[in-house]
């Protein structure tokens, strides 16, 4: 199984960052890449669709709002992996209350592609995601 993680210190509090970025179906509020996503299953499937209109279906598998994070596993994608688990965390920075520290990270089987493939497009994907966070938190 292959990992990744990518952090990123945003201009933000905790909870204001949580706010924008804790609801399960508000990515197109924050990532360019997911303009839209349609909420399933009373909202524990988000039904999404990229800008080439492809679609990614994923489901809540794990939600804290005290803690400020959840997983989610894709169901579907067109992404060469099986086996996706990802999770989304707000971190406190001591001693801040301006700033937070947004962790992304995801683990999944190689699918049709190699591990430092599969690793590098993940790791492009939450960087450029943790990059249009903190450019929508400086708006």
């Amino acid at each position: 199984m292959a990992s990744t993680s990518v952090s990123r210190t945003v201009p933000a509090s905790p909870d204001q960052v949580w706010n924008l970025i804790g609801g399960f179906d508000a990515l197109p509020d924050w990532l360019p890449y997911i303009p839209e996503s349609t909420p399933l299953e009373g909202g524990r499937v988000r039904r999404l669709t990229n800008p080439d209109g492809e679609v990614i279906i994923e489901r809540l598998v794990d939600f804290n709002e005290t803690e400020r994070h959840y997983s989610y596993a894709i169901l579907q994608a067109p992404f060469p992996v099986t086996g996706y688990l990802s999770t989304i965390r707000v971190h406190t920075v001591p001693g801040r209350n301006d700033i937070a520290e947004v962790q992304w990270s995801g683990r999944f089987n190689p699918h049709n592609a190699t591990e430092d493939e599969v690793v590098d497009l993940f790791t492009t994907i939450y960087h450029d995601g943790l990059d249009a966070l903190h450019k929508a938190l400086s708006a």
